[in-house]
């Protein structure tokens, strides 16, 4: 008894809304980021997408205003697709990482199927 009190406890609730695994996208940025194709932070991600290694740029729904309007311009020039998704916390969590509010895709067919799945949740 004096156990189950503790468990009880100490158990914490969890958001549904970003749980790995619940958002396919995330768990595709998670899969690309373990194969080695997706980059992450603001400088790998410039070079990627000046360099035409980006395939699709994904930028935090909460990042900075002068971050958005940066890489935003910056996919456009470039002609690289770009769609916001997720936090920060939540883009990091799904890679295993700290808070990330920019990331690149190098790969096209992680990029076409988590391009799928963000035109499906919208």
């Amino acid at each position: 008894m004096k156990y189950t009190r503790i468990w009880k406890r100490s158990l914490r609730r969890v958001s549904m809304n970003h749980v790995p695994g619940k958002d396919k996208v995330l768990s595709l940025l998670g899969l690309a980021a373990r194969s080695r194709n997706v980059v992450s932070g603001g400088f790998a991600t410039e070079q990627a997408v000046k360099g035409g290694k980006a395939c699709l740029v994904v930028i935090a729904e909460d990042a900075s205003g002068n971050t958005r309007k940066k890489y935003s311009n910056m996919c456009k020039f470039y002609e690289v697709p770009y769609a916001y998704h997720g936090t920060k916390g939540v883009l990091g969590h799904s890679m295993g990482r700290e808070e990330r509010s920019v990331l690149a895709v190098t790969d096209e067919g992680f990029a076409d199927s988590i391009r799928k799945h963000l035109v499906d949740s919208e």
